[in-house]
């Protein structure tokens, strides 16, 4: 049996999630250089290749920093010396519109789904961590979200999978080390500037030194909990959503519902009449949950992408 260092344990994780992938289909790992999607990297291009399985990694250039072209080649030219052969530098630009971390994210998942098409891949792997869901749930807590985003990231989401959630940075670290690879560490992920390292740094080890170790497992743990609860609200929402005219939405149908059931099928319908998804905020769902439990009368909502929301007749007109 090989010893559980901290590459094996890594590897292990990997394994779990490559067991629907058949021999001769191709991955994408979504490489940045640095320690977590460096560790996962190379776990991935040693089971894949016990498999027969073809990996392709990707190297995000996001052009936010000046030597952003000379990290790139440094990542792929450590994922050369772990055995890669299929290697991918995708330079991208990055629109400034709802900040640099959203934007940024935007266009990295928009590229992966390109390169995805492109090489008619299975899945993409990407490298978040143990801390990172812990990070996620905090920040969520934090900003007063609702169910499904106090779940955290999601280990498989269509394409995407992350199998290092069970994994924490210090482990991908040791794993890199481990494996001779040379890793980045991002200036961003240590600057103040940015709420999530400040949760990172100093949010998380506070609460670990005033309330006690396990701080960051427990915010894993309730995120696993919380996302079963909102898979059950979902497929709950989803069936009463089949039964309705999605631009007509039944007002005494909806009214007999949880909230937290009737808010799901009012996003749906909202997000089917064109508002983009993800747009819809608290302040959105508000003024429309005030048309079946508050009626007093008032006029149409108007909501993100143009979409507009009136009461008519015992009904929810979306149009």
């Amino acid at each position: 049996m090989a010893e559980a260092t901290p590459l094996y344990l890594v590897r292990l994780a990997v394994r779990r999630d490559l067991e629907d992938i058949a021999a001769g289909e191709t991955v994408l790992v979504a490489a940045s250089g640095g320690a977590d999607s460096s560790a996962l990297a190379a776990a991935l291009h040693a089971e894949c290749k016990e498999r027969s399985i073809k990996v392709v990694a990707v190297i995000i250039d996001h052009s936010l920093q000046k030597n952003s072209a000379d990290i790139a080649q440094e990542a792929k030219k450590q994922l050369s010396k772990i055995g890669y052969t299929n290697i991918e530098i995708r330079k991208i630009h990055v629109e400034l519109k709802d900040g640099m971390e959203a934007s940024a994210r935007r266009a990295r998942y928009a590229a992966l789904d390109e390169i995805a098409i492109t090489h008619q891949a299975a899945a993409i792997f990407l490298g978040h961590t143990h801390d990172d869901q812990a990070e996620t749930v905090l920040l969520g807590l934090a900003r007063g979200s609702g169910t499904r985003s106090l779940s955290g990231m999601a280990p498989h989401v269509e394409k995407y999978r992350r199998p290092l959630l069970s994994v924490t940075r210090a482990m991908t670290e040791a794993a890199c080390e481990e494996a001779g690879i040379k890793f980045w560490r991002d200036p961003h992920n240590q600057s103040m500037e940015y709420a999530r390292v400040r949760v990172r740094e100093v949010v998380l080890p506070t609460m670990e030194k005033e309330i006690g170790p396990g701080v960051a497992d427990a915010l894993v743990r309730s995120s696993q909990l919380l996302r079963d609860d909102a898979d059950a609200l979902d497929q709950w929402a989803d069936e009463v959503f089949a039964t309705l005219d999605p631009r007509s939405l039944d007002v005494a149908t909806l009214a007999k519902l949880p909230r937290a059931v009737r808010t799901r099928i009012i996003r749906k319908a909202v997000y089917l009449a064109g508002a983009p998804s993800g747009s819809l905020s608290a302040d959105h769902s508000e003024p429309v949950e005030a048309l079946v439990t508050g009626w007093k009368g008032q006029g149409p909502v108007s909501l993100p992408g143009g979409v507009t929301v009136t009461r008519i007749s015992g009904r929810l007109s979306l149009s």
